[in-house]
């Protein structure tokens, strides 16, 4: 079992770290804003939105694509001056957005909560009961519409490096599910990639490596397991704080970057800036998207 050390304290609720251009990029819901980090942990603040950011993705020209939470929109910002809209899909999330992965032509494959995550949090047996929900596909010119739907809190998403396979995670299925991608971006042959149920494990952030296995962070411990597709157990990292989002890189590929909080709840993680950036150094490098 390995552990990690922590990079950056002062993190209110970061989420969907990519690293691009030599830097740990990740959003920061209660900062309101997209930040970069290098190796060091020196950190600087890109860009602020009117929301809480989550899903962050690069199209082919380089423009920065956010997801835009609360008002269910993408973003897209060229570098200079505010973001504009890309696609609002608010006709088709029933609630908040979160993850996102942007393949190599620039489409965006979007999830949701599906449901008021908080509310049910706070009264498990009240009116607000989990309800499956959609992914959903932006093409480059920002037109939105459904990828696949019955997902249960379709979250942390990965494709292959040929880009033929995309895999979600299913936080409140507890799996990973894995669909073939046509050549238009739709998705079809539906398949479970790995029943993370036995480990106790309800996926939320992933990344992908050469050998084909999945890292996932588990928002039910201070933990980041990597699964072999069938779900056999492989590896496990021991973080300081409840374990969000994970994203592979560094120089080799083989940095692990943990994203952790003491909690996700909104008026707890709100309050303080007592999340962190953790990393650990693994066997297997990163593979595919993002």
């Amino acid at each position: 079992m390995r552990t990690t050390r922590v990079v950056r304290e002062g993190v209110y609720f970061g989420e969907g770290p990519r690293w691009h251009d030599d830097r740990l990029w990740y959003s920061d819901f209660y900062d309101h804003a997209v930040h970069a980090m290098d190796l060091d942990g020196n950190d600087e603040r890109i860009l602020a939105i009117d929301d809480q950011p989550s899903g962050l993705g690069w199209m082919p020209d380089g423009s920065l694509l956010v997801v835009s939470m609360t008002k269910r929109h993408v973003l897209r910002w060229d570098g200079t001056g505010a973001p504009r809209l890309h696609a609002d899909l608010s006709a088709l999330a029933p609630f908040h957005c979160n993850d996102m992965v942007v393949d190599a032509a620039g489409r965006a494959y979007v999830g949701n909560f599906g449901f008021d995550l908080d509310a049910f949090s706070h009264n498990p047996g009240g009116g607000v009961q989990p309800t499956n929900t959609v992914l959903i596909r932006v093409d480059p010119d920002g037109r939105a519409s459904v990828a696949a739907d019955d997902l249960g809190f379709p979250n942390g998403t990965v494709i292959t490096p040929d880009g033929a396979t995309l895999i979600v995670g299913e936080s409140f299925a507890s799996r990973l599910t894995a669909f073939d991608i046509d050549g238009d971006g739709g998705l079809s042959n539906r398949r479970v990639w790995a029943d993370t149920g036995a480990a106790r494990v309800a996926p939320d952030g992933i990344c992908l490596d050469a050998d084909g296995a999945i890292w996932v962070a588990n928002p039910f411990a201070p933990q980041c397991l990597r699964f072999a597709e069938g779900g056999d157990k492989l590896d496990e990292v021991t973080t300081s704080r409840t374990a969000f989002a994970c994203m592979l890189g560094g120089p080799d590929g083989r940095h692990l970057f943990i994203l952790t909080a003491p909690s996700s709840d909104a008026e707890q993680a709100a309050v303080a800036p007592l999340g962190a950036i953790e990393v650990a150094e693994v066997d297997v490098a990163h593979a595919g998207l993002p």
